[in-house]
Formats: structure tokens, sequence, C-alpha cells
């Protein structure tokens, strides 16, 4: 195993996984053969079940740091059912870092099967009320978690950080041969999606597909995220496609999910990647994509968030 305290861009994940096993399927289908375009899915979500898809590589900076300090203590944020808090709980146990979550809302009767697995990992939970949540990013705020903990690496929700999206932009790292006229992935905070747009050459578009309800400033937080003034022109947004808000569902996104694990052996998460797939198909059936077009889609893992789902909602 590599030494810690020489980490670089390509040996912390392996320090953690076998991230080789992410590989890349092309899904076959006779819409696809139809309308003579390829749809490929880089599998993040095969490196491991709790720390998958994107989770790793937006926390690759931050377990840098902390690390490489002599606190070794972390400091993130999330909901009852944050596959980024329970991602930074596991990389932070299996680093020997010291993990603290603060959860919004107050803390429940029953915890969430998320914040279960945070608590098995060691990760120490602090409930907020949603009022205190809001004011997560302001400096009284943060200075009182360092008051408290001692000087901390402070990761953003989600990894929002100019950190979480150089982390991300590690991605396509794995995308050996990157023949891809489209790259896709599913935006919550932008932070994955603004790590691909930094990675991605200028000819390759990157579409962008939210899952939060009226989403209309992902140009303002690319810009944060890259340091990039201008806009990115090879930017599409797939808007229309988050079934009523985050983590929101209905039996059309179920039987979706159901159907690709069918088809194509591809188990997906509700919140994002069920949702992203699902708007990327619907744009391929309504002739979006030029034919010719070979169009990979980031698969970000997230699915121990299916654990919230009633027994045998899903086939897999």
């Amino acid at each position: 195993m590599p030494d810690k305290n020489t980490i670089n861009d390509q040996v912390l994940p392996e320090m953690l996984f076998d991230i080789s096993i992410a590989g890349i399927d092309e899904l076959q289908a006779d819409l696809f053969l139809q309308k003579q375009v390829s749809l490929s899915v880089l599998r993040l979500d095969k490196i491991h079940p709790l720390v998958s898809g994107n989770k790793i590589f937006k926390l690759h900076y931050f377990l840098t740091e902390a690390i490489q300090s002599t606190h070794k203590t972390i400091i993130t944020f999330g909901g009852a059912h944050s596959n980024h808090l329970a991602a930074t709980a596991f990389a932070c146990r299996a680093l020997n870092i010291k993990a603290i979550g603060i959860v919004r809302g107050e803390q429940p009767a029953v915890m969430s099967p998320t914040l279960q697995q945070c608590i098995q990992d060691g990760m120490q939970l602090r409930f907020v009320s949603r009022k205190m949540y809001a004011e997560k990013e302001t400096a009284a705020f943060l200075d009182q978690l360092n008051t408290e903990w001692g000087n901390s690496v402070i990761v953003p929700e989600g990894g929002f950080h100019p950190l979480g999206a150089k982390g991300a932009a590690l991605i396509l790292d794995l995308v050996k041969h990157n023949n891809y006229s489209h790259i896709c992935t599913a935006s919550g905070t932008a932070t994955t999606l603004a790590g691909l747009l930094i990675a991605a050459r200028p000819e390759q578009r990157v579409i962008s597909i939210p899952v939060l309800k009226g989403m209309t400033d992902t140009a303002d937080r690319i810009k944060t995220l890259t340091g990039n003034k201008s806009e990115f022109k090879n930017l599409d947004i797939f808007n229309g496609y988050h079934f009523g808000g985050y983590a929101k569902k209905d039996a059309a996104l179920i039987h979706f999910m159901n159907d690709c694990w069918q088809n194509f052996q591809l188990p997906l998460d509700f919140v994002y990647t069920a949702k992203m797939l699902y708007g990327i198909i619907d744009r391929i059936k309504n002739d979006a994509f030029e034919k010719g077009s070979k169009i990979i889609c980031i698969h970000t893992g997230g699915l121990q968030g299916n654990k919230s789902l009633p027994l045998n909602t899903l086939l897999f």
C-alpha cells in the first residue's frame, strides 16, 4: 500500500478500493440501433457499495488534506438519507480520520439506514434544526464547529467546493479510450458536472440532468466551482426529469428502474441515476442526438439509498 504521506491524484482511490472494476457497459436495445446511436454507462457504482460512484472522487482532495494535517478530522453536512454522509463516514474510517456529520433536522426516533451506517462507521452525528442548518455556510457557524472540534477540514454538503469539482474531474481518467461525443450526469449540487466540464474536451458535449425541481442556478454554481467566469459552450441541460423534486419518484420511474434491471442488468437509484438515464433515453427517442452519437452516462452510485424503498419495490 502506498505511503499515506505521499498521496497524489492517482494513489488515494486505490488506497481504499480497486477502481479498475469500474468498467464501461454498452447498453444494447433496438431503439439505439434504430436511432443509430450508442449508449454506454461508466459503472462507478461497482467501486464500492457505500463510497460509490462519484463520492470518492469528490472527497479526494479533502481526504488528502485531512490525512496530511495534524488534527485529522473532517466535518461535513447532509440529510438523513445522504449518500455523501455515508461515503464520508466509510472513507474516514478506512483512512483513520475522525468524522463529524452535521445532520439536517431533529434526531428521529428511528435512524434511517444511511445514518445507521454512518454510526456503524464511527461518524459522530450532530442533529441541528433546519433553521440552524440553513446557516451552515456562515463564518459564525463554521467558527463554532472549529471551536468545538478543533481545526478541522470542512467539506461542504455534497462536496460543493472547487476541490470537490477538481476531484470529480478525475472520473474521466477511467475512460481509457474517450471517443465519446456526449458525457452525461445527474446533477444535484453540480459538483460532478463541473468536474466533467473541467476534464472534457471542448468538442465533447457535457449533459446535465437536474434532479432538483426549479434548479435554475447551474451556470452560477459552475462558475463558483471552476473559477471560470465565462460560460462553458459545450454544456447542455436537459430539464424536466426531476419527477417532482429531489428524492421524489412515481410509479413510472420505479417501472423504468425495473426495466433497466431486466433489460441491461443495470441497477439504478431513484434519486439520481434513474432520472438521468430516463432523461437520456427519452431524448434519444425524440431525436435529440445526431446519428452516430456516442453517449456515455456516469453512474454516480448512491444505490444504498434504495434501502428506503418498501421491500420488493425493486427487482434487484
